[in-house]
C-alpha cells in the first residue's frame, strides 16, 4: 500500500510545488510556484534535527557520559544541533535547605581548550551540590566559596574539608575539621562526576573548547545529580 503525502511550501503553505533539481547531499529540492521558496521535502522527515523531543535526550545523554560527536552520530543531527540545545539549557540550581548540619567542601580540576590550562571547581556537598564557584586553585577561590555560601544563606553547623591550607584559612571561623574520613561522600560525588561528564574524564581526547559551554555542561550535570536523575 503507497501513502500518498501532499508537500507543503514551509513559507506560504502552498501546495503548488515542483521538483527543482538536488542538494548536494542528493536531496530532492522543490520550489514553491507561488511564493517562489525553495525547500527539501518534509524537513520533519528528512532532518530529525527538528524534532522537539530530541532536546531532552541530548541533555540526558549528555549527563550519561557521552560526546558530542558521538550523540551527532547516534541521533544522525549535526554537532551544532547538540551544542545549540547544550548552549541554550537555561539550569537554575538552588540549594534545596537553608540549613545543613555538615557539610564536605573539595576541589575539582578540568580542563578548557587544552590540557595546560587547568579550571578549578571548588564546591560545598551534602548529598546534592550546594554551591560551587570556578577560578584556579587557590585562596581566592576557596575564599569566593565561602562567600558564597553565605549569599545563598546557607547555614551550617561543621565543615569538613582536606588539609589544603587554602581550605583552613577560608574556613577558619567556622567549626572547621580536617580529614578525608570525613569527606566520602563528596568524594564519591567527585567520582560519579568523572563517570557521567565526559569532558571531566581523566584520561580521554574529549574536552572543552570554551568556557561557555564547559559551564553550562557541569550545571546540567549539577541539575541531575542533585534530583536524583544519575
Amino acid at each position: 500500500m503507497k501513502i500518498e503525502t501532499t508537500l507543503k511550501c514551509p513559507t506560504c503553505s502552498g501546495v503548488n510545488n515542483k521538483k527543482n533539481g538536488k542538494k548536494k547531499n542528493k536531496k530532492q529540492n522543490y520550489c514553491c510556484n507561488d511564493c517562489g521558496r525553495q525547500f527539501i521535502g518534509n524537513h520533519a522527515l528528512t532532518y530529525m534535527g527538528c524534532h522537539s523531543e530530541l532536546a531532552d535526550k541530548i541533555l540526558l545523554m549528555l549527563v550519561r557520559g557521552i560526546g558530542i560527536r558521538d550523540i551527532a552520530e547516534i541521533e544522525k543531527v549535526s554537532i551544532n544541533k547538540v551544542l545549540s540545545v547544550l548552549v541554550n539549557s537555561n539550569i537554575i540550581i538552588n540549594p534545596q535547605k537553608s540549613h545543613y548540619n555538615e557539610l564536605e567542601v573539595d576541589e575539582f580540576w578540568t580542563y578548557v581548550g587544552n590540557k595546560k590550562n587547568k579550571v578549578w571547581l571548588i564546591y560545598a556537598y551534602h548529598r546534592e551540590i550546594v554551591a560551587w564557584v570556578w577560578g584556579k586553585r587557590n585562596y581566592r577561590t576557596a575564599k569566593a566559596l565561602r562567600k558564597k555560601i553565605n549569599e545563598l544563606g546557607i547555614i551550617f553547623g561543621i565543615v569538613y574539608t582536606d588539609d589544603w591550607a587554602s581550605f583552613v584559612k577560608a574556613f577558619k571561623s567556622d567549626n572547621h575539621i580536617i580529614g578525608k574520613a570525613n569527606t566520602v561522600g563528596i568524594e564519591g560525588n567527585n567520582c560519579r562526576m568523572r563517570h557521567r561528564i565526559r569532558r571531566a574524564f581523566r584520561k580521554t581526547c574529549c574536552f572543552s573548547k570554551k568556557l561557555y559551554n564547559h559551564l553550562k555542561a557541569f550545571d546540567l550535570a549539577f541539575f541531575y545529580i542533585n534530583f536524583g536523575y544519575v
